[in-house]
């Protein structure tokens, strides 16, 4: 054993963060043995099969993503919950597997902390890193919703992916035709809402409460642009039900990121208020605890309302 051969591994290791493949190894000169010596003296550690970390302790993030990738082959791409973990979504659930995309014809199989899926296609749009792929956000929120069983958090992460990451209903459409019908109800029930107008999980969530009153439903309008009858914008509420100028919104500071845009929701409601419009407010736990509560106030104020004439058009 020579210092070269030790500072070549060095260096692969500092740019893999302290991770080295086997075939690196024998490819710098040294062979199983030393692999061996080198786990059991405790200086490195197998984290997968062919793949060893050389330090002691957990492995980060990071370094997980960056095993998996080297684990699956070049070619791989993080997908499913892994990727959008990696973006920064908020409502991605939590999960002790990488899961990455390899093509249908690899053999590489799941291993350890590593979920291999295999597909027909790779994503043409993946990012690339230094040190793996990770599938474009529309790809990586179909793969991951369709492992997903609870509706709640399907909506949470769409309505994530179209609202904070600009990611548009045609691009998951796209995603949702290329999966076929393989575990894709629950995606397509969300798509549907979105498409319908539902911009965020409470949203939908109030959206499928009120739809279920056969007086409402059918006729309460989502996010619908509406103005002044001399042309004047107004806001844009959650919901509005044109006949009886009542409007619906969902609030949850868990939504509104900061004060300036909770400052905004009330002026909003104030604006509507001077044009005639009356607003019920929802928080997103009182529609999912009492949605039958929620179904009577409305109903009740509709009836109140019925006919009642205010500045207020519907634009198309």
């Amino acid at each position: 054993m020579t210092r070269a051969l030790d500072a070549t591994l060095d260096a692969v290791a500092v740019r893999q963060r302290q991770l080295l493949t086997r075939e690196q190894v024998l490819a710098a000169g040294h062979s199983d043995m030393y692999v061996y010596r080198r786990i059991r003296s405790g200086a490195w550690q197998r984290v997968l099969n062919g793949i060893y970390c050389v330090t002691s302790g957990v492995l980060t993030e990071e370094q997980r993503r960056i095993a998996a990738a080297l684990y699956a082959g070049p070619n791989a791409q993080l997908t499913g919950t892994s990727a959008l973990s990696w973006y920064g979504f908020r409502a991605v659930p939590s999960s002790e597997q990488v899961h990455v995309l390899v093509r249908h014809e690899e053999r590489r199989r799941s291993h350890g902390f590593v979920a291999v899926r295999r597909a027909l296609e790779l994503d043409e749009s993946a990012r690339h890193t230094e040190l793996y792929r990770v599938c474009s956000p529309a790809r990586a929120v179909v793969d991951a919703c369709r492992d997903l069983r609870e509706l709640r958090t399907v909506r949470a992460v769409m309505a994530e992916a179209v609202q904070r990451f600009e990611v548009s209903p045609g691009a998951l459409d796209a995603q949702v035709r290329r999966a076929a019908r393989s575990r894709t109800a629950l995606v397509r029930r969300v798509l549907a809402e979105i498409v319908g107008g539902a911009r965020s999980a409470p949203e939908a969530l109030t959206r499928e409460v009120l739809e279920a009153v056969p007086a409402l439903a059918g006729r309460l309008l989502w996010n619908p642009r509406l103005a002044r009858l001399d042309g004047t914008p107004l806001p844009t509420p959650d919901g509005y039900l044109p006949e009886a100028a009542l409007a619906i919104e969902v609030d949850s500071r868990e939504f509104h990121f900061n004060q300036q845009d909770w400052a905004r929701t009330l002026e909003r409601h104030n604006i509507l208020g001077r044009v005639g419009v009356q607003v019920l407010h929802f928080v997103p736990s009182f529609v999912e605890r009492r949605p039958d509560e929620v179904r009577r106030i409305v109903t009740e104020a509709a009836a109140r309302r019925a006919g009642v004439e205010v500045d207020v058009r519907v634009l198309p």
